[in-house]
């Protein structure tokens, strides 16, 4: 269905990696969709989301890959509906190895994979809140709120194009003094940028990543010609 280019960047701009979104169709309702990221310092993200989408999106299963020294440890996380996962994380420096499994329950709106779909998928200026799985490493179910900050037309006048820039604040209830205790600090917000008109467009993602990451820019790129 769709294959995007994707470049992943710093605080200060820097180009840390290069990546690809991919977007399939699996049978009549589902969807699976792919985000790969392979860095400079030979690190790699690899993040897939299969989901259906009978009047609403459902996320079905979730799998995470984050390797190299790009990442705090080594991780690698799967999760599927109604709830089971399994969250294996490597050491860099003693190379010990931890694994966390059980069964979690999930809400119907639990989207991790997809936090810049749904971001595509509101209507321009509305308010939402879904619900995200955090690993510390166990998991824990927190709300993600989603609110417009900034809309402005954009170029060609001609098109029906507004740019529309999202606030997605991690709400973490009494969560947060554990995670602020973890991080040193309170975990930032996150932003995304949408253009809407007839099909809407992804532009811009900032923030973390991952729960306790640094905060990294996602911007859409045109391929390279050899």
């Amino acid at each position: 269905m769709t294959h995007g280019f994707l470049v992943l960047r710093g605080a200060d701009s820097a180009l840390l990696a290069e990546g690809d979104l991919l977007q399939e169709a699996k049978g009549r309702d589902t969807v699976e969709t792919r985000i790969l990221f392979k860095f400079k310092d030979g690190s790699l993200l690899d993040e897939t989301v299969r989901y259906t989408q009978r009047e609403v999106f459902t996320m079905q299963t979730y799998h995470l890959i984050q390797r190299g020294p790009a990442f705090k440890v080594d991780t690698e996380i799967r999760i599927e509906r109604p709830g089971k996962y399994r969250v294996t994380t490597k050491d860099h420096k003693g190379g010990r190895e931890k694994v966390h499994d059980g069964t979690l329950e999930l809400p119907n709106d639990v989207y991790n994979g997809m936090v810049m779909l749904i971001a595509k998928n509101l209507e321009k200026g509305e308010n939402a809140t879904v619900h995200f799985v955090a690993f510390t490493p166990e998991p824990r179910l927190i709300e993600l709120e989603y609110t417009p900050v900034e809309r402005r037309k954009v170029a060609p006048e001609e098109l029906p194009g507004v740019m529309v820039q999202y606030r997605v604040k991690p709400k973490f209830g009494i969560f947060l003094k554990i995670m602020t205790a973890i991080l040193g600090r309170t975990p930032p917000d996150l932003h995304a940028w949408i253009i809407h008109e007839t099909v809407p467009a992804f532009v811009r993602f900032e923030g973390p990543l991952y729960l306790d990451g640094p905060i990294w820019r996602l911007e859409t790129a045109a391929p390279r010609w050899p």
